[in-house]
């Protein structure tokens, strides 16, 4: 099977969701000095917890929020006129910038293969990949005779997405007999994808078409039937529906609806392909359910029911659930296993106990072999097991790395393949044999242009945090590059909901690098770089550790020569985004620029409001500020919007949003822009709005590369880096 998630396995995009420009100009951009828009003032007063709050820029919320994910086209046209006012400033005041996008791009996409291809995965008869044509902005979904033969695409993305203002592909499942496809898309960027079924082999064709889904499928053992999420007008996804071919979709049958609004539904298949895996859950608390493949009407069998702030999530194998839980004190988690016919807690037996400091991120549980993938000392690693438990670790030696466990497309194997790839390392794909424990190198990334590994130095660093915590800081930087001060730095960070940025390979970066700016990575707490507790400990009340982590690790940057103070791009994207607005909401003269892509930063508004997609399960990620005072003072301190200071000099801000962006809603960076400009001094304050996409900006691979070149060439040229010219590389040899 092919899913969304089975992308080439290149660098991990960190988050840049930009705009496309719009053709929108005033009068007054065509001017030497623009002049910014200024966003009418209509006062709201919210008072919570006998604190009033007021917000002048509410209005920028349409209350049809709902249908404008659905048709972006609808949005009140006052909103509508204010948003292509910012679209047009940030063109006007950019303009001189775009020889420099323009030249960013084509060193970035110079660096991609451009008909590149993943490795192909066995399945049955056959061996699925991915792959891009020359000049392609969308994949193409193929697949080959197993041991050789002519190729038989499933599906063009190209053909499937021209014409379009935006298009994504959710999922290509190929059904377990292997004469049909599913396949998943979204043509608007507010996640909703459309299911429709085609036939790969014979005539039978089926004509139905199911809407308001997550995308993808899990397919019944007979191909006569497919599982399928629904999500609600909330962009909630709540039901789980069993769809049998050649019906109407009104008429499927509901498998599992979720009451709670702070749990949301997924689901997938076990790894032996006999049960299809219900999860229900947030960060904090999950629940499984699953439902025989062979016998899909069945009703679907609870594994334990959930238990606030305990997780687990189940694999099978040979009458047997696997089970990765934190479950009995286990904060990094450990493996239980429990009989098929029998999987409740009470029944649950240790396979790999717990181990402090051992944070088992997840696993895989093959015929004779279960694959653990773990970080211990903030360095991931994977283990192999035979169900005797004798294991060994599959070990590399870089100071900093990323390793990804890619599975294999079936259950009884004694291979399995893993990427492997460092911040100067181009990605490579291995398939391991697990008894010979042989690796096979089957993939290396190709950079086109060049790329030496030889002129760059990756670093292991650890700033001090307030508190004593010691956070580590990877920076990838030209060994060239004279540590004294000089050099302006990109500083990135995450720190939230326990995601985990890997130390891995970007080609998009090397082209700040490769003009001597530093690329550094702050693995701060609400992450879990340093396990489960790292993630705890920078989570509800102790939020603000987040934030003070990042500017630690500036000062700490700053301490050591990478860079000087008022010389550091600040970057983040989504939480990311509400990072560095905290963060120079605390320090504005630690930062020379901040770019915030879709930032969540009107975050006592956004969670003080049950009826936004993501609010209800993120009550256990920043508490609750409906029902808990504390929890209403605490993110009121911290949230970017409300703690713009006054008077307060602030370096240059550039914030992006889209307008079907249904994880950060549009108006969260519309209103942090302009209470910018109406309360700090300094700046400029760009908002740059994509009127055609979502959260992740555009699907289409060039494209997010012209988004990418937007917010790398405003920190070069705010930075002074607008005309430096880059390390000469070597191009490979043909």
């Amino acid at each position: 099977m092919i899913h969304k998630n089975a992308a080439l396995p290149l660098a991990l995009l960190l988050a840049a969701c930009a705009a496309q420009a719009d053709p929108f100009m005033t009068e007054q951009t065509t001017q030497d000095a623009p002049t910014p828009p200024v966003a009418d003032k209509r006062p709201v007063e919210i008072t919570q917890h006998g604190v009033t709050r007021t917000d002048e820029y509410a209005w920028m919320r349409d209350d049809d929020w709902q249908e404008v994910l659905r048709d972006p086209s609808v949005l009140r046209a006052d909103i509508r006129e204010h948003l292509e006012a910012e679209v047009a400033y940030y063109d006007a005041m950019t303009k001189d910038l775009e020889p420099l996008r323009k030249r960013l791009f084509a060193e970035m996409r110079g660096r991609i293969k451009e008909d590149e291809s993943s490795v192909p995965m066995p399945d049955g008869p056959y061996a699925y990949y991915v792959r891009y044509r020359e000049g392609g902005e969308y994949p193409i979904y193929a697949r080959t005779p197993r041991d050789g033969g002519a190729e038989e695409i499933l599906l063009d993305g190209d053909k499937e997405g021209e014409g379009a203002d935006f298009f994504d592909i959710g999922g290509v499942d190929a059904s377990n007999d292997h004469d049909l496809l599913a396949v998943s898309t979204d043509r608007v960027g507010s996640e909703y994808y459309e299911i429709e079924i085609r036939t790969l082999e014979g005539e039978e064709t089926y004509p139905e078409k199911i809407g308001s889904t997550d995308g993808g499928v899990v397919w019944s053992a007979d191909s006569k039937s497919f599982f399928y999420v629904e999500r609600d007008d909330n962009q909630r996804p709540k039901r789980v529906k069993h769809h049998v071919l050649g019906t109407d979709p009104a008429s499927d049958r509901l498998v599992y609806e979720e009451a709670d609004d702070a749990m949301f539904l997924g689901i997938d298949e076990t790894t032996s392909r006999k049960f299809m895996v219900i999860g229900v859950g947030n960060g904090v608390t999950s629940e499984a359910r699953v439902v025989p493949l062979d016998g899909p009407e069945a009703e679907p069998r609870l594994i334990a029911e959930r238990i606030h702030d305990q997780l687990y999530d189940v694999d099978h194998r040979e009458g047997r659930f696997y089970i990765h839980t934190n479950a009995d004190g286990a904060v990094d988690f450990k493996i239980v296993s429990a009989p098929e016919d029998a999987p409740g807690r009470e029944n649950w037996t240790d396979w790999l106990p717990y181990e402090e400091g051992t944070y088992v991120t997840g696993m895989e549980t093959y015929k004779d072999w279960l694959v653990r993938a773990e970080r211990k000392e903030g360095k991931p690693r994977i283990v192999v097991s035979n169900y005797d438990k004798e294991g060994h670790e599959i070990t590399f030696d870089e100071a900093a790395y990323a390793l990804s466990l890619g599975g294999w497309g079936e259950y009884d194997t004694d291979v399995i393949r893993f990427g492997y790839e460092s911040p100067s390392q181009p990605a490579q794909v291995f398939d391991y044999d697990m008894k010979t424990r042989e690796r096979t190198l089957r993939k290396t990334q190709e950079v086109p242009s060049g790329h030496d590994p030889d002129l760059y130095a990756v670093d292991a660093l650890t700033a001090v945090g307030e508190d004593g915590a010691e956070i580590p800081v990877t920076v990838l930087r030209l060994k060239s590059a004279p540590l004294d001060g000089s050099a302006p730095l990109m500083l990135y960070g995450y720190g939230s909901y326990g995601a985990y940025i890997p130390d891995d390979f970007s080609t998009a970066i090397l082209s700040l690098v490769d003009r001597g700016m530093p690329f550094a990575l702050a693995h701060i707490r609400g992450g879990s770089a340093k396990g489960r507790q790292w993630y705890l400990d920078g989570k509800l009340a102790k939020k603000e550790n987040t934030f003070r982590d990042f500017n630690a690790a500036a000062r700490m940057l700053i301490d050591e020569g990478y860079t000087a103070k008022g010389k550091i791009a600040a970057y983040g994207g989504s939480a990311g985004g509400l990072l560095v607005g905290a963060a120079v909401n605390l320090d504005p003269s630690l930062y020379g620029v901040v770019l915030g892509a879709v930032p969540f930063v009107d975050v006592v508004s956004t969670i003080s409001d049950a009826s936004l997609p993501l609010t209800p399960p993120e009550w256990d990620e920043w508490g609750d500020p409906i029902k808990d005072p504390e929890a209403y003072k605490t993110i009121a301190a911290y949230s970017p919007y409300d703690n713009v200071r006054e008077g307060v000099t602030y370096p240059p801000i550039l914030a992006t949003g889209g307008l079907a962006d249904y994880r950060v809603t549009y108006w969260e960076p519309a209103k942090w822009i302009a209470r910018l400009r109406d309360r700090a001094e300094g700046g400029p304050f760009l908002l740059r709005m994509n009127m055609s996409a979502g959260h992740g900006g555009s699907a289409a691979r060039f494209e997010r590369l012209e988004e990418r070149a937007h917010l790398y060439a405003y920190a070069l040229d705010r930075l002074g880096l607008k005309d430096a010219e880059p390390v000469k590389q070597t191009a490979p040899a043909d």
